[in-house]
């Protein structure tokens, strides 16, 4: 998405969220934030205007805050360092090995719109979880999500990539005394081809849903699309329809899933758009700012989209799902660059009458050239797209897939390969299903005994078949098949 503001971990700006929940940043007072209560911000309704006489001391004190709180971040990253989240579930209980530089301070920056790193291991998700104030998935939780399901955890869970979450054992709480809830999640529809790291939340939202039997919506960002790229309505919701096509060739059931496009939905549903009001009405454009970086240039919808993606959290969005009910609660599968969105809507939940949605944060998927960015639609270099043919798939693969192998084939051999680094490794991760696989190609890989040609072809022989065959199953996807999963109607659950 082309936005023009960088945002170093935004959602932790103390002027926009002064009630910044599950904090864990040393150094910050009673004053700052009220757990779980309003959004409050200086000289906002409620709150008198200082006097001239006044306003000097307050602004020394404000200074006093700002490097109280400047200190306090400097304290916590240097006591975190700049270890990268490990792959494999193993690596959870061991320190990360320094095989390359890392990102230094406030090299990593993340928000909705923008990832980078100068680190070529990719973004420091520890650093991410403490800055977020978000919990890490550790081997409790997902021995607890095997206990409860019954089922052995997903591969995204046991290698880390899925690796922060809020408020999961709340939700496992509620599964385990006969609580239903529903799943969210979304896809902003700025191309008509998709890429396959578009698939990572679709396939594990896909397995959540098997796994806990629960309703799923989908909402398709067509809207948002409109306000961020030079885009027609048309071409948006054009893309919002075929990008329905990729997500129903995932495997998502038809009748607990329900895929709707902002464009389409608003109009129909009257609950929907009242939850949309509520979160406008609780959220000012001072925190609006401090949260997302929007600048007095910005367009109005885009100021006030926030509230778009966040009234899918809430049960009564969807009457004909929910039959009007508000304690439902939302378990939101997402890249945790999603996250200040519901940061807010979080904040907002209990002001309103709804619980605050639950969520899983999923790790970047890499570009191509490397971790130091996602991949993204708009490069096709950088991407191997959902449309790509094998021929295709393997020259992108071998021209540009950065190697974490050494310059000559001897130097390889004696000192190996690094797969902190190296892409086509990291894609492996995601896709080779195989535990023991994986493992043992990381160890001949940084052995030396595994070349990078021959790690690019496992890639390759890996993502072919997987490819072909999701295009095989997308061309069953008719409109009509698009059709009954867009309209609004009840779903195979009694609430």
């Amino acid at each position: 998405m082309d936005h023009n503001v960088n945002v170093v971990y935004r959602s932790l700006n103390f002027s926009a969220l002064d009630s910044v929940e599950d904090d864990r940043l040393p150094g910050r007072r009673s004053w700052e934030r009220d757990a779980d209560g309003p959004v409050r911000e200086a000289g906002g309704p409620g709150r008198e205007s200082p006097s001239p006489e006044n306003r000097k001391g307050r602004e020394s004190r404000r200074g006093r805050r700002t490097a109280d709180a400047a200190e306090a971040e400097g304290r916590l990253q240097g006591a975190h360092g700049s270890g990268v989240q490990s792959w494999m579930s193993a690596r959870r209980q061991r320190p990360t090995q320094d095989n390359g530089p890392s990102a230094g301070e406030g090299d990593d920056m993340v928000d909705p719109w923008n990832v980078s790193t100068s680190s070529a291991k990719g973004v420091d998700y520890d650093k991410l979880i403490v800055r977020f104030g978000s919990s890490k998935i550790d081997q409790e939780l997902v021995d607890r999500i095997e206990r409860v399901t019954g089922q052995k955890p997903h591969h995204f869970l046991r290698r880390g990539i899925f690796f922060s979450h809020r408020d999961m054992h709340q939700i496992l709480d509620a599964f385990e005394n006969k609580k239903s809830f529903y799943l969210y999640t979304g896809r902003g529809p700025s191309s008509e081809a998709m890429h396959v790291g578009h698939l990572i939340p679709f396939i594990f939202t896909k397995w959540l849903q098997d796994v806990f039997d629960v309703p799923l919506v989908i909402q398709l960002t067509d809207d948002e699309k409109y306000l961020w790229k030079d885009l027609s309505l048309e071409e948006c919701h054009r893309y919002a329809v075929e990008n329905a096509k990729d997500i129903v060739a995932c495997g998502f059931d038809v009748n607990k899933t329900f895929i709707f496009s902002d464009l389409d939905y608003m109009g129909m549903s009257p609950g929907f758009y009242r939850n949309v009001v509520k979160v406008q009405k609780h959220v000012t454009f001072n925190q609006v700012k401090g949260i997302f970086g929007f600048t007095d240039s910005d367009c109005i919808g885009k100021i006030s989209f926030p509230a778009i993606q966040a009234a899918p959290s809430f049960s009564t969005s969807f009457p004909q799902i929910f039959s009007g009910r508000k304690d439902v609660q939302c378990l939101i599968p997402c890249a945790i660059d999603q996250d200040p969105y519901f940061r807010m809507t979080r904040d907002v939940a209990p002001r309103i009458g709804f619980p605050k949605p639950a969520l899983l944060h999923s790790t970047f998927f890499p570009a191509l050239q490397g971790a130091q960015t996602k991949m993204s639609a708009s490069d096709p270099n950088s991407s191997i797209f959902l449309t790509d043919t094998a021929k295709q798939i393997k020259n992108k693969i071998n021209k540009h897939a950065f190697s974490g192998g050494k310059d000559t084939v001897e130097e390889h051999r004696r000192c190996g390969g690094n797969t902190d680094v190296d892409v086509s490794f990291m894609y492996l991760t995601f896709f080779l299903e195989d535990d023991e696989q994986l493992e043992k190609i990381r160890q001949d890989y940084s052995s030396g005994a595994l070349l990078t040609g021959e790690l690019k072809k496992r890639l390759i022989e890996t993502l072919q078949p997987m490819i072909t065959a999701h295009q095989e199953k997308r061309k069953q996807v008719t409109e009509e098949t698009v059709r009954q999963f867009m309209t609004p109607r009840r779903l195979d659950f009694d609430f």
